[in-house]
């Protein structure tokens, strides 16, 4: 879990979020990006994947953004942290 939920996930991408001039404007492309990574058992995000793109420069600013994330607090299974994967849409 990001730390203060998923609500402050938002606002954690929303504040950092910079629409790629060209496809945004030029092409009127909107949409969501749909990632996915794992949360390791410090709390460190590895692994980031696209799991469905919307366009390679939205790609490019959605990985950024989750390469830019704090520590989450691990998951837990039977009492012990484990890797968790998390799949997040990034909405542009």
């Amino acid at each position: 879990q990001f730390p203060g939920g998923d609500g402050e996930l938002l606002n954690f991408i929303t504040k950092n979020k910079r629409y790629p001039v060209v496809s945004c404007y030029e092409n009127s492309i909107s949409g969501k990006v749909i990632c996915q990574f794992v949360v390791e058992k410090d709390g460190s995000i590895s692994d980031i994947s696209i799991i469905r793109s919307l366009d390679p420069a939205y790609d490019k600013e959605a990985i950024r953004i989750l390469k830019l994330l704090p520590k989450f607090i691990p998951g837990k299974q039977n009492g012990r942290v484990v890797r968790a994967y998390y799949t997040f849409p990034v909405s542009f």
